[in-house]
C-alpha cells in the first residue's frame, strides 16, 4: 500500500500518537483541532505499562518518566483511619519494568505535540469537526462553519466520547469528579510513589496522584480529585468552598496543604464520565479510536493507554495490509478483545467506588479488601491496573518488559 492522505481529528494522546505513527510510516497526515491553539483538557492521568510500551517504540518513554512521577502502588483506605481496602503493588507482577507514571496531561500533550511538530505534521487549528461524508472510496470532513476538507483516503476519529463522527451510544455515568492541579506540599505524609485514595462508602472519594512538574509549573504537582454526582454540582457550588473543604478534611486531614491552595471554585474542573462502546469502530475510510470508540470511568486508569494502543494497532494494521479496509479490519481485530474485556471490568468495578450503593462498599471493605491482600489476588489486581489482563501487547507486537532498541526503525509504507 502506497502513501495515503489521512486526516486525524483531535489532538488528544490517541490523535497525536496516530498522526506521529502514520507520518513516520510515510503517509500524508493532517491533524484537525477545534482550538485555535492545541491544548490538553484535564489534570493528571496514569500511564500504565501498556501505554508506555507504545511510547517506548515512539522514543518518548524516557521523556514521559522525566516529566512525570513513577508510581509503584495504589492505596485506598476506608474513612479517616479505617482499614486499607485497596493495595495494588506493581511489584506483584514480578517485572522490574512494571510501574505506572503519574503525569500531568499538559506534559503528555507537550511531548507528543513536540514530536508531531518535529515530524512535520501540519495542524489545522480552529476547525470544529461537525461530521463526515463518504466520497466514493474516500471521505470528506465537514466543519461547523460549513467548510469541508478532503477527500481523504482515511479519517481517524480521535475526538473523544462526544465525537460527532459516530452515532450516539452508551450512557452518562451518575458520578464524575472535580479535578485540580496543585503544588506538591513541602511537608506532607503523602506517598510520592503512590496514588492514594480515601473513601466514605462509595459515594465519597478523595484522591491524590503525584504527576511530576507540568510544563507551566516550576515545581512538582499533584492531581487532586473529589468524586461528585453530576446532579449535585450546582448544590456544591451553592454550599461554597468552606463547607466543601470541611468535608474533605473530615475524611482526610492530610489534604489541608492542598486545600489551602484552592481559593476559587474556578480552580476545580468537573469531569463528566460516560460508558460507551461502538459496535462497529471502523467504517469505509473511517476509524474511531480511543474514547471515540470506547469510553468508561477512570477507575482502572486506562483511558490514555487504550488510546495509545489503538493508535499503534491502526498503524500496524495499515502497514501490514494491502488496502485501507483490510488495514482497519486488522487494527480492530487486534484490539477488540482487550477493549471489550476492560469495558466489562470497568463497568463491574465502578459502582464499588462511585455509586450510592451501601452494600457494595460494605462487601468491599469487609470481604474483598482483606482477601485482596492474598495471592493470587495481589497479582490479578496489579495485572488489571497495569492494563495487562488479556495480554493486549502480544497481538500488537509490543513488549512491556523491554524498551525498543535505539536502532530499531519503524517500518515505512512501501
Amino acid at each position: 500500500m502506497g502513501p495515503l492522505d489521512i486526516a486525524v481529528a483531535g489532538c488528544g494522546p490517541g490523535g497525536l500518537a496516530a498522526a506521529l505513527l502514520l507520518k513516520r510510516d510515510g503517509h500524508r497526515v493532517t491533524l484537525f483541532e477545534r482550538f485555535e491553539t492545541p491544548q490538553p483538557i484535564g489534570s493528571g492521568l496514569m500511564l500504565q505499562p501498556t501505554g508506555l510500551a507504545v511510547l517506548k517504540r515512539l522514543g518518548l518513554a524516557e521523556i514521559a518518566l522525566e516529566s512525570g512521577a513513577r508510581i509503584d502502588r495504589l492505596i485506598g483506605q476506608a474513612g479517616t483511619a479505617g482499614p486499607v481496602v485497596l493495595d495494588v503493588r506493581y511489584a506483584a507482577l514480578g517485572r522490574p519494568s512494571a510501574f505506572g507514571i503519574g503525569i500531568h496531561r499538559a506534559s503528555l500533550f507537550a511531548l507528543l505535540h513536540d514530536a508531531v511538530t518535529t515530524a512535520g505534521v501540519p495542524i489545522a487549528t480552529g476547525r470544529t469537526v461537525a461530521g463526515s461524508v463518504a466520497d466514493g472510496a474516500k471521505r470528506r470532513l465537514h466543519f461547523a462553519d460549513g467548510d469541508m476538507a478532503g477527500p481523504f483516503d482515511l479519517v481517524v476519529d480521535a475526538l473523544g466520547t462526544r465525537t460527532p463522527l459516530a452515532p450516539p451510544t452508551g450512557h452518562s455515568l451518575a458520578y464524575g469528579a472535580l479535578w485540580a492541579s496543585l503544588d506538591w506540599p513541602d511537608a506532607t505524609t503523602f506517598d510520592e510513589a503512590a496514588l492514594e485514595q480515601r473513601y466514605r462508602r462509595a459515594s465519597t472519594m478523595v484522591g491524590v496522584l503525584p504527576v511530576g512538574a507540568s510544563p507551566h509549573a516550576g515545581r512538582r504537582q499533584a492531581a487532586f480529585f473529589w468524586s461528585l454526582r453530576a446532579d449535585r454540582l450546582d448544590a456544591w457550588r451553592t454550599a461554597g468552598l468552606d463547607a466543601w473543604k470541611a468535608e474533605v478534611l473530615g475524611l482526610w486531614p492530610a489534604c489541608a496543604p492542598l486545600l489551602d491552595q484552592i481559593v476559587s471554585p474556578d480552580q476545580l474542573t468537573f469531569a463528566h464520565y460516560a460508558h460507551r462502546t461502538l459496535r462497529d469502530p471502523a467504517e469505509p475510510a473511517l476509524i474511531h479510536i480511543g474514547d471515540a470508540w470506547h469510553s468508561a470511568s477512570p477507575q482502572l486508569g486506562q483511558g490514555a493507554n487504550m488510546a495509545l494502543l489503538d493508535a499503534w494497532a491502526l498503524a500496524k494494521g495499515l502497514r501490514e495490509s494491502k488496502g485501507v479496509g483490510e488495514g482497519l479490519a486488522d487494527a480492530v481485530a487486534r484490539r477488540r478483545r482487550h477493549v471489550h474485556l476492560y469495558q466489562r471490568l470497568t463497568a463491574l468495578f465502578t459502582p464499588v467506588y462511585q455509586s450510592d450503593s451501601r452494600l457494595l462498599p460494605l462487601v468491599r471493605d469487609r470481604l474483598v479488601g482483606p482477601l485482596s491482600k492474598l495471592w493470587p489476588a495481589t497479582w490479578i489486581q496489579a495485572a488489571m491496573v497495569s492494563g495487562l489482563i488479556g495480554n493486549p501487547l502480544r497481538p500488537l507486537g509490543l513488549d512491556a518488559r523491554q524498551p525498543a532498541q535505539p536502532d530499531e526503525p519503524i517500518r515505512h509504507a512501501a
